[in-house]
Formats: C-alpha cells, structure tokens, sequence
C-alpha cells in the first residue's frame, strides 16, 4: 500500500490516505488516527488492505495538500557518503565506517510544498535519497534480522546550504545547522509499505530540476548497505517509530536557482516534488 497524510484545505485536519491503483485517494479516515505507522503496527497490512478494497477513490492528488508521510519523528538519521561516485565528487574518500548526522523534525516538509533557503545561504542543492521509515522501537538488531524495524520506505530530498557546509567544514566545526533548516526535508509522497519494496538494494533514484536530470544511479551502489545501517544505527540508540534513515545520495549535486522546481524519484516508491525559493532573492 502506498499511504499518506493530506490535508484537504490549508487549515483542515489531517487525514490518511491510500492511493488507488488506478490513481486517486481513499479516505482511511475511519480507522482513526493520521498515523500510518501507528496503523501499521496496530491493524496489520492484510486489515488495512481489506478496509480499502472495493474501495474508489474520493479525491485526486492534485486537490490535496500533502504533509509528510510520517505523523511522529523523534529524529532523521542521514548518512553521508554512502555512495562511492558522491564520495568521489565531493572530494573525499569513501568512510570505512557509516558517517551519521541528523536533521530535526521540525525540517521535514511534504510533497508540493516549496523549499525555503534562507536569506544566509545564496548557494542550495539537492540530494535526493531513499528513506527507510521505521516501524517499531528498535535498539541492538542485528543486521540479519533489519526488516524487523522496518514499516516502509519514502522518497526524501536531502536539502543543503553547501556555501554554510563548506565554511564550517573548512573551520572543523560541525556543519548539521545548514543541513537542518525549516523545509530541508522534504519527504513523500507516500510511506511505500514494505511488501511493496521486495528489495531495497535494488530501486533506481533520479532527480531532475525543471526537467533536466541531475542524478542517476541505483540503490545497489550504497557503500553500506539498508541492513548495516540499521545495525549500526540502533547499536546502543533507539530508533523510534517514525524515525527516517535517509540512505545517502548520489553523485550529481548541483546548485539551485529560485523558482526551479525539483523531482526526485525512487522508482516503486514514488516522486517527490518541491520548488525552490530563496529569501535572499
């Protein structure tokens, strides 16, 4: 199943979602609740899939507002440098071990909705990465048993001030404040069910702006692997349900202009749309 939140005017509740197969939404209202992963966790695929069937859709994409498919994120768990062609562009070497930073919740942002750099920052790219959503409080799972944790996956974009990065990388200080502004991550559509992903290793991520493709490449290319991460990342910390692991980009980051509009897709699991604009423009 592919589910998501939406609002239907800009001050109306939240409501869940399903997409249809033939396209269009239906209302899961009636299960109470906007949290997918809740729901999930709670009613179980085979129940949701029943409430849905039989079904026909009552609104169109395009007639909603979408928020971020995730209703509760205590954190966003990104990786960076996990593909080795990005490693490569940016100038430095591929980590021997994952290389862990966070983006707060309050940067999260849903499909459609513009991303807002700004007014000190003059230079934005685009990383777009899949995003493992995680279903259950997982702490010491081995690698062997990841899916355990796992609810779905989403598509995210992992937004950056590369002019703030850089000065900070420069100065060896950290640089997580110009990865973490409101709007720097943009995620969605939907929350991709796991059944609808039989292998995550093996999905191609592309992200065009105003049509011109960017990034190209497969998530068969990661360093280390969704199993790993999942392994390394809940040795010793929690992850919660609704927390994302963005998986790392590839290479072909590029500088953004105002007004440009961004696609980043992870085939099965959907396109992410956002707009860029700049408060110094």
């Amino acid at each position: 199943m592919f589910l998501g939140r939406i609002r239907r005017t800009p001050s109306g509740p939240v409501e869940l979602v399903a997409r249809h197969p033939d396209g269009g939404l239906i209302s899961l209202a009636g299960l109470g609740g906007d949290d997918p992963v809740a729901l999930i966790a709670s009613l179980g695929l085979d129940r949701l899939a029943e409430h849905a069937a039989g079904r026909r859709p009552e609104l169109a994409e395009d007639e909603v507002l979408f928020e971020p498919p995730v209703a509760t994120c205590t954190k966003i768990c990104c990786l960076a440098l996990n593909y080795a062609a990005h490693a490569e562009e940016s100038g430095m070497e591929v980590p021997p071990e994952p290389v862990l930073f966070f983006k707060p919740p309050s940067a999260l942002t849903g499909h459609n909705r513009p991303v807002i750099a700004p007014a000190r920052t003059r230079h934005l790219e685009h990383e777009v990465e899949l995003a493992v959503v995680i279903g259950k409080a997982t702490r010491d799972l081995p690698a062997e048993r990841w899916r355990e944790a796992v609810a779905g996956y989403t598509v995210i974009n992992d937004m950056t001030a590369r002019d703030l990065q850089l000065a900070n990388i420069a100065r060896n200080v950290p640089w997580d404040q110009s990865k973490g502004f409101d709007t720097f991550a943009p995620v969605g559509p939907y929350l991709a069910t796991s059944d609808e992903v039989s292998d995550p290793q093996a999905l191609e991520l592309t992200l065009e702006v105003d049509g011109e493709v960017r990034q190209r490449a497969n998530t068969k290319q990661m360093v280390f692997d969704i199993p790993r991460l999942i392994a390394d990342l809940s040795d010793g910390m929690t992850l919660m349900p609704g927390d994302l692991i963005a998986t790392g980009t590839i290479a072909g980051i590029a500088p953004l202009k105002d007004g440009e509009t961004m696609r980043a897709t992870v085939t099965g699991v959907g396109t992410l749309v956002n707009t860029v604009k700049f408060r110094s423009a």
